[in-house]
C-alpha cells in the first residue's frame, strides 16, 4: 500500500488520546475510514465531570471565535447545544473590565464574544456529538505503549490495559492510519525509536508561568457594576495575571498566575494574599465579595512545545501527530481548544484536497501550519518575558521591529477600534496576523495618538 491517506486507502484508523483534539480528529476520520477506534487511558464520566486525562479541566478554559466557528462547521450546532447548555457567552470588549500594558480598555461594543462555560461540559457535548457516529468506536482505560510495524510505515498500536490488578499483557491492535492526540506528554519519540524511526526536533520556550485557580460563587448584583468578568494582562515588566470570567449557574471562576519562583499557591489564604499583587486591587476586592465554592487548584507545565515532524527524518507513513502533541501552548493566551478545533479542519481539507494527494507528510504539515499563528502569537510573547528558557526563547532577526511594532499596536488596540478590532481578530484567530498591517492600521499605528483609556476600572459600559 502506498503512502496515501484518502478514501479508499484507510480502512481502519486510531486515534490515541481522547481528548478534545482526538476526538475531532475522529470525527473527520470516519468521513474517509470505514472504522476509527479511539483509544483513551482514562474512564469517561457519565457526566460533565472532572477526569485526570485533563490536568486543566478545573481551569479557566475561554472558546475563542476561532475555535467556536470551527467545533461549528465539524459539528453543525454546536455552539447553539453548548450555549443551551448554560455557557455563558461573554462579549469583549463589553462585558470584561481589562488592564493591559497599563491601560484599561474602554468598553466599547463588543468585537468578539467568547464561549466560557467549563471544560468538563465543553468535552461532554463534544463526546456525545462525536460517539453518536456508529464508525466511532473507543477503547477506555487502555494505553499505547508501541506501534505496530517498521521505520517506513506504522500499521497499527500496541495496547495495555490500565488499572492496578489487571493483566499487564499487551496486545496488538492493526490500523491503516495512527494519530497521535496523546496530549503534550506524548511518548511518541519512544514510540518512533522503539520501530527504528526518528523522533521529531522539539522546539521549546518556557517562561516558567504557574497558574492557581479556585471556584466561585458570584456575589450579589451590584447596580454600580455591569461587568462580566475581569482580565489583567502580564507583560514583561508586570508579570502577575488574574483573570475572572463566569462559567454559568452563578459561578465564577478565577485564575492568578505568576512566573517561575513567585508562584501562585494553591493554600487558601495564600490564594487572596496573591490577587493583592495584582497592578489594581479590582480582582482582589471582586473575590474579597464572592463566596468560595471549592478547593484551590495548581498548575505548573505551561511551556511551549512545537515538534518538528515537518523537518527532514527517518518517519514513517501512516503516522500524523495532533494536538498538544504537536504543539502545546503557554495555556494563558487560550488557545489550545481552538488549535485543536481548527486542526481537525485542517485533516479534512487536507484528505480531501482536489489538487493534491493526501501523504504522510503533506497531511502533517497542514496540521503544523494549523498550530502556526497561535505559536507565532504564543511564542512571540513569552520570548520577552523575564526568564525565558529554550531554544525558541532566542530573539530572531526580526524580533526587534516586530516588537516595536507590535508595541505600538498594544497602546492604540485599547482605544482605537481601526486598531482594536483587528488586534482582536488575530488573537482569536479568525484573521491572519497580516490583518495588523493593512494599510489603514498601520497608518494609525505608526501616525495616530495614543487613544484616551480610562484612568480607572470602567466598571459599566460606555453609555450604559
Amino acid at each position: 500500500m502506498g503512502d496515501e491517506l484518502g478514501p479508499r486507502r484507510t480502512r481502519h484508523a486510531v486515534v490515541v488520546g481522547g481528548s478534545l483534539a482526538g476526538l475531532l480528529a475522529a470525527r473527520v476520520l470516519s468521513e474517509h475510514a470505514e472504522r476509527v477506534t479511539v483509544v483513551e487511558r482514562d474512564r469517561y464520566p457519565e457526566d460533565a465531570e472532572a477526569r485526570p486525562g485533563v490536568p486543566q479541566g478545573r481551569h479557566l478554559h475561554v472558546l475563542i471565535t476561532g475555535g467556536q466557528r470551527a467545533l461549528d462547521e465539524l459539528l453543525p450546532g454546536f455552539m447553539g447545544e453548548l450555549h443551551a447548555l448554560g455557557a455563558p457567552k461573554v462579549g469583549a470588549p463589553s462585558d470584561m473590565v481589562q488592564w493591559q500594558n497599563g491601560q484599561w480598555f474602554a468598553r466599547t461594543a463588543a468585537m468578539a464574544h467568547y464561549a466560557t462555560g467549563t471544560r468538563d461540559q465543553l468535552d461532554w457535548l463534544v463526546r456525545k456529538r462525536v460517539f453518536a457516529d456508529p464508525r466511532i468506536e473507543r477503547i477506555e482505560g487502555t494505553e499505547a505503549v508501541g506501534l505496530l510495524g517498521d521505520s517506513s510505515r506504522v500499521r497499527g498500536v500496541l495496547l495495555r490495559e490500565r488499572g492496578a490488578g489487571r493483566s499487564k499483557e499487551t496486545y496488538p491492535l492493526e490500523a491503516d492510519l495512527v494519530v497521535d492526540a496523546s496530549g503534550r506528554s506524548t511518548r511518541a519519540a519512544d514510540w518512533l525509536a522503539g520501530i527504528g524511526a526518528e523522533a521529531p526536533h522539539e522546539e521549546t520556550l518556557d517562561t516558567g508561568l504557574a497558574y492557581s485557580t479556585r471556584m466561585y460563587r458570584s456575589p450579589a448584583e451590584d447596580p454600580s457594576v455591569d461587568a462580566l468578568g475581569y482580565f489583567v494582562v502580564p507583560n514583561p515588566s508586570q508579570v502577575y495575571g488574574g483573570v475572572v470570567l463566569p462559567v454559568g449557574d452563578g459561578r465564577h471562576l478565577v485564575t492568578l498566575s505568576g512566573l517561575r519562583g513567585d508562584e501562585p499557591p494553591t493554600d487558601e489564604e495564600l490564594f487572596e494574599e496573591y490577587a493583592r499583587k495584582l497592578p489594581h486591587p479590582v480582582i482582589s476586592e471582586w473575590i474579597a465579595k464572592a463566596e468560595p465554592v471549592s478547593p484551590v487548584y495548581g498548575y505548573r507545565k505551561t511551556a511551549n512545545i512545537r515538534r518538528r515532524y515537518d523537518r527532514p527524518g527517518r518517519r514513517p507513513a501512516g503516522f500524523l501527530a495532533t494536538g498538544d502533541a504537536l504543539c502545546a501552548f503557554n495555556p494563558i493566551y487560550g488557545q489550545g481548544m481552538t488549535v485543536a478545533a481548527q486542526s481537525a479542519l485542517a485533516l479534512r481539507r487536507a484528505l480531501t484536497d482536489p489538487k493534491r494527494t493526501p501523504t504522510t507528510r503533506r497531511v502533517q504539515r497542514a496540521l503544523l501550519d494549523a498550530s502556526k499563528q497561535a505559536w507565532d502569537i504564543s511564542a512571540g510573547a513569552d520570548k520577552k518575558m523575564p526568564g525565558a528558557v529554550g531554544d525558541a526563547a532566542r530573539p530572531g532577526a526580526m524580533d526587534s521591529f516586530t516588537g516595536w511594532y507590535l508595541g505600538r499596536v498594544q497602546q492604540r488596540a485599547a482605544g482605537n477600534p481601526v486598531v482594536g478590532a483587528p488586534f482582536r481578530a488575530a488573537l482569536t484567530l479568525t484573521a491572519p496576523l497580516t490583518v495588523l498591517f493593512a494599510p489603514a492600521v498601520v497608518r494609525e499605528v505608526l501616525f495616530g495618538p495614543v487613544p484616551r483609556t480610562p484612568a480607572e476600572p470602567p466598571l459599566l459600559r460606555e453609555n450604559g
